[in-house]
């Protein structure tokens, strides 16, 4: 062989090998404790858990209040319906002009009017209500 290895295939070993592995014993108390941490950390191994909260890393509970998603989801969809129905309006007033005599067209603008006047107020609503979730609810950036 000259010196050389062969070739034998396989995974390579790691540089850092980890090899020195540690016992640790609860009661049923402390268990649970320990548990309930776990899962509200969001790790994905309870060895890996622990390792951090050995060496002090910094500990962080991520909860997600299923909730607040939906209702940031729901008032997304609103303003999405509300964009489209301004994309709409344009349409229908040049309908309105081309199928209705000037009369009728004008009868039924003027409803499309207040009900428009009523979609605006919506919108600031809309807006107001997202400002006001993004303000209180969302975590600061910096």
């Amino acid at each position: 062989m000259n010196g050389k290895k062969r070739n034998v295939g396989g995974k390579s070993p790691k540089p850092d090998k980890v090899c020195h592995p540690v016992m640790v014993r609860f009661t049923d108390e402390e268990y649970a404790r320990f548990l309930a941490m776990y899962e509200q950390s969001g790790v994905y191994a309870k060895a890996v858990f622990i390792k951090a909260r050995v060496f002090g890393a910094e500990f962080r509970v991520l909860k997600i209040d299923k909730t607040l998603v939906d209702y940031y989801t729901k008032l997304a969809s609103l303003h999405a319906q509300f964009r489209a129905v301004g994309v709409n309006y344009n349409q229908t007033v040049k309908e309105l002009k081309s199928r209705f005599s000037e009369k009728k067209a004008m009868a039924l603008l003027y409803r499309l009017e207040k009900q428009t006047v009523e979609l605006v107020a919506l919108s600031r609503q809309i807006l107001a209500l997202t400002n006001e979730f993004q303000t209180q609810w969302l975590p600061k950036l910096t």
